[in-house]
């Protein structure tokens, strides 16, 4: 319940500390995109980046495509305890080293890690505000609720909105 504010200044700002990253690290490497990095070269050159706030973006952008990748094996492989985790090691990069979260996602993401049953939670969407996506056993969505909806209300002082969703198949082509 606290409005995202996607100032522009900030998104832009973000993706100009990634882009300055690039340059830096195209003195020595031949690249176009920070997706095009993997985090052993990203080791391996990142003291090309000589600004310790551009090094910061670079490396969450490097690792969080690096969660993707594990985070589509853990679920094909149906591993949701590894996809929890992932979604956690997700939301702790987007607050430490992106810096898009805020307090109030924060204590979101931090309230439902409390709850038995839960595997996973991070930000979603493009910060400064917003929503988190949770993983919860579908046993314990209520007290979920209501843990969280408590915790949530005594740290901000807002009332969170609950959305309970099940997975699907997803997008496909239906033929009729």
């Amino acid at each position: 319940m606290k409005q995202r504010g996607l100032a522009d200044s900030k998104y832009n700002e973000r993706r100009a500390e990634c882009e300055a990253a690039v340059t830096m690290l195209k003195q020595k490497l031949n690249i176009d995109c920070l997706g095009d990095v993997s985090v052993e070269t990203f080791e391996a050159y990142k003291h090309l980046i000589t600004d310790a706030t551009v090094l910061k973006r670079a490396e969450h952008v490097v690792t969080e495509d690096d969660r993707v990748r594990k985070a589509m094996d853990a679920l094909n492989a149906g591993d949701i305890v590894s996809f929890g985790r992932l979604m956690n090691q997700s939301h702790d990069s987007l607050k430490n080293l992106y810096e898009v979260t805020g307090a109030e996602l924060d204590a979101l993401a931090d309230a439902a890690l409390t709850v038995d049953g839960v595997f996973g939670s991070r930000m979603t969407g493009a910060g400064f505000g917003g929503c988190t996506v949770s993983v919860v056993d579908e046993r314990r969505v209520d007290d979920f609720i209501k843990t969280v909806g408590e915790k949530y209300f005594n740290k901000t002082g807002l009332t969170a909105e609950f959305y309970v969703a099940e997975a699907a198949d997803g997008a496909r082509r239906i033929y009729a």
